[in-house]
């Protein structure tokens, strides 16, 4: 009688695995490849492992698989306009799966991604790039939010000093004259005249 299959599957053996192939190639061992990196005079060498780099560089594999013969025990390859930190931390990237950068050589990461043909990279630097863009956005909106509601509590008092001060006018135009409606000013057809005081003292009299 059969048994059903089983799937023995490991979590952590991909991780184990990145990790050893990063500390073998720290120390120099088992590496199959020399590749001297070039930029505005400053030159550098890094070791490292084929099969690694095939992995995760379209460039690279095409460059170990079109090769005729060794140059010797060691693999060489030239690459020059790519800078010595640019391509160290391309290095640290493909042998751990993370790498921590400045914010402004991301896009230079992204250049040398798209120069090697590493998908995975590509894809976080634009991942990377549209978080840092949307945080900035982010900002923006908050900062212009702010701006608004100051505009409008500092114009807010003055709109209501404003309309304040309507009410009043008009108040005082319509319900509340300044003079007493008995005074002889707010009489139609009465005129204040030099004779007004004498004939006020006759009534008295």
């Amino acid at each position: 009688m059969e048994s059903n299959a089983v799937l023995l599957e490991s979590k952590s053996s991909p991780i184990n695995l990145l990790n050893e192939m990063h500390q073998l190639r720290l120390l120099g061992h088992l590496c199959d490849v020399t590749v001297s990196v070039e930029y505005q005079g400053v030159r550098a060498e890094f070791v490292a492992h084929k099969a690694v780099l095939a992995a995760t560089s379209k460039f690279f594999k095409e460059v170990f698989l079109n090769e005729k013969g060794m140059d010797g025990p060691r693999t060489n390859v030239f690459l020059n306009e790519v800078q010595v930190a640019d391509f160290a931390s391309f290095l640290e990237f493909v042998y751990t799966a993370k790498v921590e950068v400045e914010e402004d050589r991301v896009q230079r990461m992204l250049e040398i991604a798209e120069k090697l043909k590493c998908l995975d990279l590509s894809e976080t630097c634009f991942q990377l790039k549209k978080q840092m863009l949307e945080s900035v956005l982010l900002e923006l909106q908050n900062f212009s939010e702010s701006q608004n509601s100051e505009e409008e509590s500092a114009t807010q008092p003055s709109i209501l000093l404003e309309s304040k001060a309507a009410a009043v006018a008009e108040a005082d135009q319509a319900d509340c004259p300044l003079d007493p409606p008995d005074s002889p000013a707010d009489r139609p057809g009465n005129e204040m005249s030099p004779e007004m005081p004498a004939t006020k003292s006759k009534e008295k009299m």
